[in-house]
């Protein structure tokens, strides 16, 4: 009977995911590319994206353990194949190296920085030798730099993990922002000018440093994060999804009773749809797809691993946003490097935190269009505004499991009246301080709503002649919606005929129905409806 694969589910470690028989998709030749070029690098990547398990390949790496990359066999007899860097020339020599883990998700105050960079610190300053001192972390980290590489004989490693975890959860606290930054400063200024003793420097994070202020000092960094040679470093692509984890893909899809093919899709419409860069190469989350190869099942899982409240409250010091503003947005470059802080815009937020993705890049005017990445994300980001929302209005949880029961109900039934009252309940407890009075509004909501209920729902669906309001496509059926503010539900079915929305529809092959929905700028709710099938 074969071994049943073990896929490392939040597991950064590569010695466990090694020695213990787990997984492990080969990002050697990629390290070996960087590694033999000696730059000082910078990646950033969103949560739970491999980050980590990257920067412990890299030290051990450095640390020489080839015995780690060579094929073997585990104490549980499962055979771990040989990865591409031990087929190098590289010499595995035994550096010093140091690590700076700031990931830890309980890093909150700055008295707590404080003592994680003391300690992390001080451990290294006992295991060369140096007795501790009251300086200045610059100082510090210059003599800890110095006394590794006199007791080893050989230059340092530095690598950092996650710098801007702290600072991220910092924005709108403008002393504590302030603080933080100061302190990644005084501890990692030295690193320019200790160029001439540094093997090797690579730094993770969300937010690109070079906007942070917190490396100007090290500006010799070399950006990786959109570059088109180090696309697929972290996640799964593609390929390699197709490739190594076929196996995966096969067990599964029985499992599911689905084909090999029929599974792919489906991993695919909830986890891919990740592009770090120009040439579009497909990714897909790493943390949700083994916990699904893990469970047997396609869930929700990165979105509610990923810290959604901490993307709520970095949002609420923004200008409002909705989903029908940011799925197909189109931006410059400069987009890209605007800074966290700058609270003008949620695009870098959401981009690099992962809620958006790169959709479309256009070369000759050099601008990208961003999406929400797949169905796992899109879900889950509506379902956070739609706690947002229903925490501004005050709704108690029997009234959003109302409204979601409604929805659920005609999902199942097929049957549009029902829900149509529920979300006329919904709109008559908005208050009229959080009722911007026009179409857009409304439309955004219901979209909104519908999106965090799990719907297959379009909006702006294009037509030959001209954008229907809304599409949902029910298991039973498909629904052309369009709205109208102070109008008649008649004018909005009007519309759909003479836009010919519903057309492209006809050969679907489940029911058309065509609705028409009317709200009153008066009443601040809808105030009539009709449908009628195509």
């Amino acid at each position: 009977m074969a071994t049943k694969r073990k896929y490392p589910v939040g597991i950064q470690s590569f010695e466990k995911i090694r020695t213990e028989g787990y997984v492990y998709v080969d990002k050697t030749p990629l390290v070996y590319k960087m590694i033999t070029e000696g730059m000082p690098y910078f990646l950033s990547r969103p949560r739970r994206f491999g980050k980590s398990l990257l920067l412990n390949t890299l030290a051990a790496v450095f640390e020489g353990r080839r015995d780690l990359f060579e094929a073997f066999t585990t104490e549980d007899g499962i055979e771990q194949p040989q990865l591409f860097i031990a087929t190098t020339d590289w010499r595995w020599e035994k550096h010093p190296v140091l690590r700076f883990d700031f990931s830890a998700g309980d890093l909150e105050t700055i008295e707590q920085l404080d003592s994680l960079i003391n300690n992390t610190l001080s451990l290294y300053e006992e295991q060369y030798g140096l007795a501790p001192a009251d300086m200045e972390v610059n100082v510090r980290m210059i003599n800890l730099i110095h006394a590794a590489e006199r007791q080893t004989g050989r230059k340092v490693v530095v690598l950092v993990d996650e710098y801007d975890n702290m600072i991220l959860h910092s924005l709108g606290d403008v002393e504590k922002h302030k603080a933080a930054r100061q302190r990644f400063q005084n501890l990692f200024g030295p690193l320019k000018s200790e160029d001439n003793h540094l093997k090797f420097v690579f730094v993770t994070g969300i937010s690109k440093f070079s906007q942070m202020g917190i490396f100007s000092k090290l500006n010799q960094l070399n950006n990786i994060s959109m570059d088109a040679a180090y696309e697929s470093i972290c996640g799964i692509s593609e390929e390699e999804l197709a490739t190594e984890l076929r196996p995966a893909i096969e067990q599964m899809a029985e499992r599911q009773g689905l084909t090999s093919d029929e599974m792919f899709a489906e991993l695919k419409a909830n986890y891919d749809g990740y592009h770090f860069g120009k040439d579009m190469t497909d990714m897909y989350n790493p943390f949700s797809l083994f916990k699904a190869f893990s469970s047997g099942e396609v869930g929700s899982y990165w979105f509610s691993s990923a810290t959604p409240g901490a993307l709520i409250d970095m949002l609420s010091h923004m200008p409002p946003i909705d989903l029908t503003d940011i799925d197909g947005r189109e931006c410059d470059s400069s987009e890209f490097d605007k800074p966290f802080d700058s609270y003008q815009s949620p695009l870098p937020v959401l981009y690099q935190s992962g809620y958006l993705t790169i959709k479309d890049y256009d070369r000759e005017l050099d601008a990208f269009t961003l999406g929400l990445p797949n169905r796992e994300v899109r879900k889950g980001f509506a379902d956070c505004l739609y706690q947002y929302i229903a925490h501004k209005l005050d709704m108690d949880d029997r009234e959003r499991s109302d409204l979601q029961r409604a929805y659920r109900r005609f999902r199942r039934d097929d049957v549009l009246e029902p829900f149509v009252q529920a979300l006329q309940v919904f709109f008559a407890s908005v208050p009229y301080h959080l009722d911007n009075r026009n179409e857009h509004h409304y439309h955004a909501l219901l979209y909104t709503l519908l999106m965090a209920f799990g719907a297959d729902i379009r909006t702006e669906e294009p037509t030959a002649k001209g954008r229907a309001d809304l599409v949902l496509l029910m298991p039973k059926g498909v629904y052309v919606m369009e709205l109208k503010y102070d109008g008649t539900a008649e004018e909005a079915l009007e519309q759909i005929d003479r836009k010919g929305y519903a057309e492209k529809y006809a050969l679907d092959g489940r029911p058309v129905t065509k609705v028409g929905i009317a709200f009153s700028s008066k009443e601040r709710n809808i105030t009539e409806w009709k449908s009628k099938t195509a």
